[in-house]
């Protein structure tokens, strides 16, 4: 039995965090769900921004949409949304048998939008109508003005990913929208039955301190942080409050581990798929961490890391978890921008390129 199957029966779901229309017409992602126990997807900006370089498999799609009038944002949204609806429904046999807890797909909104509150909400509306497809997530950044989005768009059915979480603050933070969202669907006598999941970036950690703490600590501060968070996870769910959404009908919140491909060329390849092994959460992981994992992972134990003891070194060899934190969240929603304008210019670039040819 390959590791990966191994710890999708631990109970621990597995996504890619990767799509290319190649890996849909190839059958390769059709593979992964059969062989590794792949059970769901995640996207982003720079996988697009990737696969439409790197590949003529886009070059058709764009040729047509440019004489239908498509540019820049919409063609590649319209790009995007034809991805993921041949994804959604790949995974959909797996979405209606656990009756939607697993078998999602997901999908970001503009990262120009990650601190636009009411730009975002509409975004996040119209992407969902447009994909047409009840197990496609939308991603939307845990920035202060994405938390009160996530709500309304909890509130208005939309299902959610949660991305850009850094901290236990700021999962507890996107934790509590998602809430907050379910109970106004309850008041409101509305099903509370809407997906979601919060995820939480791991190996930007280690690579924020790599060079500012003692061998002794070289990528420990991510599962730290993990751990950290999973405790709050977990008395999360056991707390009162949520018990009486689940209850009423509510679903869980999963607890998604993302940026879990190793960034150490000196640490193992399957650090953070070993080191996170948890039941009812999801890890999201790049291609090569999914094969590694497949070809020589182990399943020992669950999550156990003594975080706090852990977090104690760091902050004894000056690591200010908060502050950092911050700076984290800062950082990724403008390396999120970055990677959209690189999407945005390779885009314009491949539709002169197709034009003239």
């Amino acid at each position: 039995m390959k590791a990966t199957q191994k710890l999708h029966e631990m109970g621990q779901s597995l996504w890619l965090d990767n799509i290319t229309r190649g890996l849909l017409t190839s059958g390769t992602l059709h593979q992964y769900i059969q062989e590794f126990s792949v059970t769901g997807l995640t996207s982003n900006p720079t996988i697009f921004d990737h696969a439409i370089k790197n590949s003529h498999d886009y070059d058709d799609a764009i040729r047509q949409k440019l004489k239908e009038g498509r540019s820049g944002e919409a063609l590649f949204f319209e790009l995007a949304i034809e991805d993921l609806r041949q994804a959604a429904d790949l995974f959909r046999p797996i979405h209606d048998l656990t009756n939607g807890v697993d078998g999602w797909v997901s999908l970001e909104v503009s990262p120009l939008l990650a601190h636009d509150t009411s730009g975002t909400l509409a975004a996040a509306k119209a992407l969902h109508a447009r994909a047409g497809r009840p197990n496609l997530l939308i991603k939307i950044p845990g920035t202060q003005e994405g938390l009160p989005a996530i709500e309304e768009a909890i509130l208005a059915g939309v299902p959610v990913n949660v991305t850009l979480l850094f901290s236990r603050a700021h999962y507890v933070a996107a934790a509590e929208a998602y809430l907050r969202g379910i109970e106004r669907r309850i008041a409101a006598g509305l099903n509370p039955d809407v997906g979601s999941v919060a995820s939480l970036f791991v190996s930007r950690w280690d690579v924020a301190v790599e060079n500012k703490v003692p061998d002794a600590l070289r990528d420990q501060l991510g599962i730290a942080i993990a751990g950290q968070a999973h405790e709050s996870y977990c008395r999360l769910l056991d707390s009162p409050r949520w018990k009486r959404t689940f209850n009423a009908g509510a679903r869980v919140q999963r607890l998604l581990w993302a940026s879990t491909g190793t960034k150490n060329p000196k640490a193992s390849d399957i650090l953070y798929v070993r080191g996170l092994a948890a039941p009812f959460t999801v890890n999201t992981m790049p291609e090569a961490t999914l094969k590694a994992f497949a070809n020589h992972g182990e399943v020992v134990e669950t999550l156990s890391v003594h975080a706090e003891e852990v977090l104690a070194k760091f902050a004894k060899a000056g690591i200010d978890t908060d502050a950092l934190a911050a700076q984290l969240l800062d950082e990724g929603a403008a390396s999120f921008v970055k990677s959209w304008k690189d999407l945005m210019e390779c885009i314009a670039s491949k539709s002169v390129t197709l034009k003239a040819a």
